[in-house]
Formats: structure tokens, C-alpha cells, sequence
């Protein structure tokens, strides 16, 4: 049984960057698919492509890594609201990441976005994760 979905989609994006792996297969759901949408829009990841053969389906994600140095775009990738412990931020009080250089994915009234876009859209929500 899962009790958090999100944080083992970040620990399977986590473990594959770890392993060198170029692709990783994560079970789907909206909330994943939006995620990874994001990840893919700010640069973190190179592609990805949602699969759905079944009632949940499959996120593909190929990953990114620098061609020089073999390190992974996503330095650090953590869930910041917990099962048992949500967190939330009002449109006044967002998180800045490592002072505007990486993000937070926030879950808001108008879907799941990064946190400069709930700033523009002036909304506050729960705080899903952050990565840089």
C-alpha cells in the first residue's frame, strides 16, 4: 500500500539519477503527469511521455545530465508537504528556492504549478516539493 504517492515519484526520479539510468518508468497519475509536465517546462528533465495501457498508466522520463561532467540536472529533488504534515503557502508567503534558482511545485485552486507562476496568478496553495 502507498501511502504517498508524490514522494515515491520523487525517490524513483532520485534513485535513477543515483544509478546513471537515462529513462525511468513511474506508475501514472494526474497529479505525477502535471508534475513532471513542469519539471520538464523549467529544464530539469529532457523529455518524457505518459503511457496509458492500463487503469493508471506509465510516466517515461528520460532524465537530464550535464554531457561534461555526467552530473544530473536536479541536484536536489524533496517533498516539502507530507502526509502527515501539510504544508501551505499563501500567494503573500511563497518559498523562494535557493533565492529564485530552483523551484517549488505548488498544488493551488488553478492546478498544480511552479511557484513564480502562482506568484503571477497571485495564488497560494499546498507545497508539493522542490527541486533545483
Amino acid at each position: 500500500m502507498i501511502t504517498d504517492p508524490i514522494a515515491d515519484y520523487l525517490t524513483y526520479i532520485r534513485n535513477a539519477q543515483s544509478a546513471g539510468h537515462r529513462v525511468v518508468e513511474i506508475p501514472g497519475s494526474n497529479v505525477k503527469k502535471n508534475i513532471t509536465k513542469i519539471l520538464h517546462e523549467k529544464g530539469y528533465i529532457m523529455s518524457y511521455k505518459f503511457i496509458d495501457d492500463d487503469k493508471q498508466g506509465v510516466i517515461k522520463i528520460a532524465l537530464k545530465y550535464n554531457r561534461e561532467t555526467k552530473a544530473p540536472a536536479i541536484t536536489s529533488i524533496q517533498r516539502a508537504s507530507k502526509p502527515g504534515l501539510r504544508k501551505y503557502a499563501g500567494s503573500d508567503e511563497l518559498p523562494r528556492v535557493l533565492n529564485g534558482l530552483g523551484i517549488a511545485v505548488l498544488s493551488t485552486s488553478k492546478g498544480v504549478m511552479s511557484d513564480k507562476e502562482a506568484r503571477k496568478e497571485n495564488v497560494g496553495g499546498e507545497v508539493l516539493c522542490y527541486v533545483y
